[in-house]
């Protein structure tokens, strides 16, 4: 359908208004418009309302099929993907997937192993349509030793095919050791990484939260937390947070994954929360399928009772960055995915409710986590920009979020690319004692 040619033009293509800024055309209900896009050189040449200029006679027409930019996934674990089929998580609780990812770590965690699996990973995402990821990593001591050298390889090995940041990860608690997490704060800024922990409500979270932000401001780095993933109502992390980055006048880059709890919070704390959230410019990510399989599962043979997100519409209204991503694939925090962010938006669009009206949440994964990120150009289609994006079969949202699209075209540099998904068997090595 894509020419293999250096020029070309599509005709009668369904584009998003969120997603197509500049295009000037009469857009539908669900924000969609036809238009023609015209590429050059790898690059869009134009963008232009169908049947406004006459369409050349060798043009691809495309009955309306949508057209998305590549996807920016902002939150994922690649270091600890695939690990399932060793190590599955032996009852789906959160603390089975700390306590097996934890072991298998320690035991398995070589640096071709994470590698291998980094690789797979990254395949994956490329073949389904993502432009750039950024991957946490886990940085106890000894690991971050061996992760970040994969990573800094991984990232130059990829330049072109997928943007790749990575953001270290450690638990709130080994701030304590200041020698020790300083070192780690400058590792991450030589590798230009982005400075990560998970919060807990522990007796010391402020002064812990200070130094982090202290280390953030000395580096120069964004931040990065998980927070909250909890339904315990007390966690209120995510709002000491917001609280430090104020008082520590942080001018950088925040994203807060999860914040499960605040859903289960009273109105008067949420409203609390989202004033200070809003007022220092912080982003927030919720992880829908991973955040599913997790909270609320009691072990008891019950239902769980709730979705586990967090309150994406309350802080969009407060215009409060939001995004969705993949988070974990296939290890003891998610059973299932792969890193398709077709999957997590369909899946986002009917657990967290993006419908009715569809508005803008297309850009929650595509141009928002690329502004987090710091993407210039990324999750939107433009005039003079890459030629970087997926043609789907689909030509409304109900049409496109019903099947998994597994025949889209991904275009890259204006080439349509082969999207052979990685063979599980590649991994069955490395399953092996």
């Amino acid at each position: 359908m894509v020419p293999n040619t250096g020029s070309y033009r599509l005709a009668n293509a369904r584009l998003h208004v969120s997603l197509t800024p500049g295009l000037s055309a009469a857009f539908d209900s669900d924000g969609f418009a036809l238009a023609d896009i015209a590429v050059a050189d790898g690059k869009i040449a134009g963008i232009a309302e169908h049947g406004r200029t006459a369409v050349p006679v060798d043009a691809v027409d495309l009955a309306g099929r949508i057209i998305l930019p590549c996807f920016v996934d902002c939150h994922t674990h690649i270091d600890k993907g695939h690990i399932w089929p060793r190590k599955p998580n032996p009852d789906g609780t959160f603390m089975g997937a700390l306590n097996a990812t934890g072991a298998d770590r320690a035991a398995r965690w070589s640096a071709e192993d994470v590698a291998r699996r980094m690789d797979f990973s990254l395949r994956s995402a490329y073949a389904h349509g993502t432009r750039a990821l950024r991957t946490h990593l886990d940085s106890v001591a000894p690991q971050e030793e061996i992760s970040w050298p994969v990573f800094e390889t991984m990232r130059e090995t990829w330049r072109g095919r997928i943007e790749l940041q990575g953001a270290c990860l450690i638990g709130i608690e080994g701030v304590r050791d200041r020698k020790w997490f300083d070192r780690l704060a400058k590792r991450v800024a030589a590798a230009k990484g982005v400075l990560g922990v998970v919060t807990y409500m522990v007796p010391d979270l402020e002064e812990l939260l200070d130094h982090v932000f202290a280390q953030a401001i000395k580096h120069g780095l964004d931040l990065d937390f998980h927070a909250d993933e909890t339904d315990d109502i007390a966690a209120i992390s995510l709002k000491k947070i917001a609280e430090a980055a104020l008082w520590n006048g942080f001018e950088g880059n925040i994203l807060v994954g999860h914040c499960c709890s605040l859903a289960r919070q009273p109105d008067l704390n949420v409203l609390d929360t989202l004033d200070k959230m809003a007022k220092v410019g912080l982003a927030v990510v919720s992880l829908p399928m991973c955040n599913l399989y997790l909270q609320d599962r009691r072990g008891d043979h019950t239902t769980p009772r709730w979705r586990g997100v967090t309150l994406l519409h309350e802080m969009k209204a407060r215009g409060i960055p939001v995004a969705v991503a993949s988070d974990n694939t296939r290890d003891p925090f998610y059973a299932y995915g792969d890193l398709d962010m077709l999957e997590v938006y369909r899946m986002a669009t009917r657990i967290l409710h993006f419908d009715h009206p569809v508005a803008d949440w297309p850009q929650a994964v595509t141009a928002t986590p690329a502004k987090v990120m710091r993407l210039d150009g990324f999750g939107t289609l433009a005039a003079g920009g890459d030629a970087d994006f997926v043609v789907f079969k689909g030509r409304s949202w109900t049409e496109l979020l019903s099947r998994p699209e597994s025949d889209r075209i991904v275009v890259r540099g204006g080439r349509a690319i082969g999207r052979q998904l990685p063979d599980y068997a590649e991994l069955d090595g490395l399953m092996v004692e």
